[in-house]
């Protein structure tokens, strides 16, 4: 059992290892903070001043009472025995109470609205901008990694906006006040007691690093376990159907465990600082005594001024307790800020030029110009590939896997730019063309069919936004989803789960054909669309395409010859180069590598 323990524990550090989200090694600085904090300018003309003023208002008021009490009401009042003037102090200490609870308060309120607002205005800023990259940055990365930074390591900025910037700012005037207090009161004294600080401060300082790391660590193994966690919901089918539950199990504990570890660790470099600073007020508050009770019986110090001494003393050590708690939050606001701006300053490797040409006409005509492309840049997809795709002509890819089909289809759509070559659209280079006008006119359909939340009507709606309902109704009629549509309980209004789970595979790619359609685009790609489809939808759709691709250029990748045979041109591809091209006719009495893919077909139906 140990030994299965430690294979599970090997392998998830392994997986660890060979991840692209690792920690990232940056210096702690504070213009990385201040890009943080950037985010806080469209409330500084309002939220902030507001805050700002309720702090001056509480600090004022922190560091006037403690003299009011010291040096007026036990010095004069008392001493004196003038009532009066203790029921004036007393009502005076009693109003600026209330005045700094109001003040607090108000100060509380504002800044929550304003730590919220920051943090909508991040998650929405680093979503939008995630949207925008290309697809080699989601190929590199898991989708549970990518929702921990949207989440997770937002949310930890949270408490920093709310409470962290103000209270920096309070406890700094603080601090400076009370010290210029102490010393008025009594430089010799001050001098005594804060003869500790230095010696605190070298200790916090040689923290800093190691609770910056141990942040940064819990935000890795956070994202780790969102990932495994992801994997393996949308993975729960094929966990059952193999009965790999206990392992799935065991190696969610690994996760779980380092994740629990690095938490442990890092919860335990931050409570080193407030002992450290509790420690010092032990010390300081000693020196407080035995040198203050010898100022007084030398009559250089009223008990008054020792009393607001001490009162101000043990404030003093309440801002610097603080102080490392917003350390803290900024180690932690570091962590998560490096992860985060690490994907904002992640930049579209296909992106449009300033001056991108506008479509205001497609014809659909697709020409690929010695096209070279590779993926990982060590091995070629697509080796110098030359082809013509006519307007309004019907082009079949054919091949075994890893022949190419997809990566033409991928540089068509303009997810990927060739590595050397050109993919031309009506004579226009597409790296010279407005990829929203590019991609209005294109149409994908995939074999593995997305299914969003809501309901039917929603989903074949996600091709036009603005369609009517009916139009919804006539995209369905014509690739034959209407009629299962009507069947269901609510019929174009049913609520379909989460990537469409009360819907046979069949149903969600008529769906995603009705969407496509609904479109209404110049070029339709179809990748392995009708894999996933029994013979008697397939002769609905088979139907339906005749009329709707009409006029249309239409890319069909597949390798059922019921889908293929009627293409204007069939080309044929292995290993990254087009071996041959034509007609299904045409293509059969050459009897090359196109015959023989459709006679292995044959022979397999034939088999079974």
């Amino acid at each position: 059992m140990k030994n299965d323990k430690r294979s599970i524990h090997e392998n998830v550090l392994k997986r660890f290892h060979y991840s692209t989200d690792q920690v990232i090694e940056k210096p702690f600085n504070w213009k990385q903070m201040l890009r943080l904090f950037s985010y806080m300018k469209p409330y500084r003309k309002k939220l902030l001043p507001l805050s700002i003023l309720m702090v001056l208002i509480t600090t004022a008021v922190r560091l006037i009472i403690p003299i009011l009490i010291g040096v007026y009401v036990l010095d004069k009042a008392i001493v004196e025995k003038d009532t009066d003037l203790l029921t004036v102090l007393i009502i005076i200490i009693a109003s600026l109470f209330t005045l700094s609870y109001v003040a607090n308060f108000l100060r509380i309120k504002w800044m929550n609205h304003l730590g919220q607002s920051v943090i909508y205005d991040l998650r929405k800023h680093l979503f939008t901008h995630v949207q925008n990259l290309s697809h080699r940055f989601f190929d590199q990365r898991s989708a549970g990694s990518i929702l921990v930074r949207i989440m997770n390591d937002i949310n930890s900025l949270q408490e920093l906006f709310t409470n962290g910037v103000i209270n920096l700012m309070m406890d700094v005037i603080l601090l400076i006040g009370i010290f210029a207090i102490l010393f008025s009161l009594s430089p010799e004294l001050t001098l005594a007691v804060m003869v500790i600080l230095p010696i605190m401060f070298f200790i916090s300082t040689s923290l800093r690093r190691n609770i910056r790391r141990s942040w940064q660590t819990v935000r890795l193994f956070q994202s780790k376990l969102n990932s495994h966690l992801n994997e393996s919901i949308q993975g729960i089918r094929v966990t059952q159907a193999f009965t790999q539950e206990k392992e799935n199990m065991g190696f969610f504990d690994g996760v779980n465990t380092e994740t629990f570890e690095s938490w442990r660790v890092a919860s335990q470099k931050n409570a080193m600082f407030r002992p450290l600073v509790e420690l010092t007020n032990a010390v300081g508050t000693a020196v407080l005594i035995w040198f203050g009770a010898s100022l007084i019986q030398n009559d250089t110090m009223t008990i008054g001024i020792f009393v607001s001494f001490a009162f101000y003393l043990g404030m003093f050590w309440e801002p610097i307790s603080r102080l490392g708690q917003v350390y803290n939050q900024l180690l932690m606001g570091m962590a998560s800020s490096e992860r985060i701006f690490e994907f904002l300053d992640e930049q579209p490797i296909v992106s449009e030029k300033r001056e991108a040409v506008r479509l205001d006409e497609v014809k659909g005509h697709i020409q690929f110009k010695d096209v070279v492309f590779s993926y990982d840049e060590k091995r070629t997809a697509l080796k110098s590939v030359n082809l013509e795709m006519k307007a309004g002509q019907t082009v079949a890819l054919v091949g075994h896997t890893g022949s190419g089909k997809t990566t033409i289809a991928n540089l068509i759509s303009r997810f990927y730019d060739p590595t050397s070559g050109q993919v031309l659209l009506d004579g226009n280079d597409l790296k010279d063309i407005s990829l929203k006008d590019l991609r209005e006119q294109i149409s994908v359909v995939l074999q593995e069919t997305f299914i969003f939340s809501g309901t039917i009507a929603d989903n074949i709606r996600f091709g036009n936004p603005f369609a009517t309902d009916e139009e919804v109704q006539k995209a369905a009629e014509a690739v034959g989803a209407h009629s299962f549509i009507e069947n269901l309980p609510n019929g174009y209004d049913t609520e379909v789960e989460e990537r469409g789970n009360v819907l046979s595979v069949g149903q969600r790619q008529l769906i995603s054909f009705a969407r496509a359609l609904l479109a209404d685009p110049r070029i339709i790609i179809l990748d392995e669309a009708t894999a996933s489809i029994d013979t008697e939808t397939e002769v609905k759709i088979q139907t339906a395409l005749k009329t709707l691709l009409k006029g249309r250029t239409a890319v069909i990748i597949a390798h059922r010859l019921s889908t293929i045979r009627e293409a204007d041109n069939i080309i044929v591809l292995d290993h990254g180069e087009i071996v041959e091209q034509g007609n299904h006719q045409q293509l059969m009495d050459v009897q090359g590598e196109y015959y023989q893919l459709i006679k292995s077909q044959f022979n397999m139906l034939n088999a079974v």
